[in-house]
């Protein structure tokens, strides 16, 4: 029997949070669908899907649920949600402050991208702006452990394990106080999102 098709007595939700309305969809314990549409930014409440959740849930079981209180989690088996939220951000060019950390050697890995170029003709190739307004340099070098790999090694490289198991070639320690002072500097500028692109971090 199908997930759709089996019986359940809690509340389930999917959702669409977009940039202008927040679409949301909800199998009620008595059989019935419900769907809602909400703008996505109202002043008239602080989050859209928590507010279609509580919109329905009032609605079906008749329970007062004030818009300023919790929402009792045991009317709900489970919620999904999905956003444009991020891609919009990423398009328009807003959103937090964005610190790059990358490995060594690799800074202006996503300055450089895959050079592609739409008009190969083009004698001035415009690059798209980074995202990121800082570059983190980690020092440091892992490499997954891989049999009968014929690359040449670093006489003093050791086994360590990765965060979920797998074994890594150290060839290079990582610096754990330069890399404590470097975050602190980007933290002090008021930046406190951050982008990893490293493989010295697996360990940390």
């Amino acid at each position: 029997m199908s997930e759709q098709n089996k019986s359940h007595d809690k509340f389930r939700f999917a959702i669409d949070r977009g940039g202008t309305f927040t679409d949301v969809y909800s199998e009620c314990p008595n059989g019935e669908v419900r769907v809602m549409k909400l703008l996505s930014v109202d002043p008239a409440y602080p989050d859209a899907p928590r507010e279609g959740i509580r919109r329905i849930l009032e609605q079906v079981t008749g329970v007062k649920m004030p818009a300023d209180q919790p929402i009792d989690p045991k009317y709900i088996e489970w919620i999904r949600m999905g956003t444009t939220v991020a891609t919009n951000a990423l398009l328009e060019r807003k959103g937090d402050r964005m610190a790059l950390v990358i490995t060594e050697g690799f800074h202006d890995l996503l300055h450089i991208g895959n050079q592609t170029r739409p008009n190969i003709f083009d004698l001035k190739v415009i690059c798209p702006e980074v995202l990121h307004e800082d570059v983190v340099v980690v020092k440091g070098r892992l490499v997954l452990v891989q049999d009968g790999s014929e690359i040449q090694r670093p006489e003093n490289y050791k086994i360590v394990a990765g965060s979920t198991g797998e074994k890594l070639e150290e060839w290079e320690s990582l610096d754990k106080e330069q890399l404590r002072k470097d975050l602190q500097r980007v933290l002090d500028k008021g930046i406190k999102s951050l982008a990893v692109v490293t493989d010295a971090l697996v360990h940390v």
